[in-house]
């Protein structure tokens, strides 16, 4: 891995290098944060320290390139948005289906036990019911 001092040298390339890992950094802590995660749970999952995180999310460290794939995948993400595969900076299209969150919390209930997943699932159903009800319409 290398230092952080190596993202302080005057090249042009260094100046590169260090504004893609601070974009980087800023990405990989919005969608931690999104999801609802903290550095701890996600460094213990990709097996770094959470001040190696740290170091990644403020672009003070460059990560690994093997280490994407795996933090993409925490993250549910793909590798492309992690990475920002836009070097011009255009806003990629919105892509349809779940909001992000949502997205997270409904594969993370599919890694629950099945018994736990109808409870969730019947608290879900309540709730819908129930704001069905309050805008005066069944779901």
């Amino acid at each position: 891995m290398l230092t952080a001092s190596l993202l302080h040298q005057g090249s042009p390339m260094a100046v590169t290098d260090k504004a893609f890992y601070q974009a980087l950094g800023q990405r990989i802590a919005e969608t931690r944060k999104a999801r609802g995660f903290t550095q701890q749970q996600i460094a213990d999952q990709l097996g770094i320290a959470q001040q190696t995180l740290a170091h990644y999310e403020g672009g003070r460290l460059r990560i690994a390139a093997a280490l994407l794939p795996p933090l993409a995948k925490v993250l549910s993400m793909p590798v492309e948005d992690l990475i920002g595969d836009d070097p011009a900076g255009e806003p990629r299209p919105a892509r349809r289906g779940p909001m992000p969150k949502l997205q997270q919390q409904l594969e993370r209930i599919q890694h629950l036990p099945k018994t736990t997943q109808r409870v969730v699932m019947q608290m879900l159903d309540a709730v819908i019911n129930q704001a069905g009800a309050e805008e005066g319409r069944s779901p």
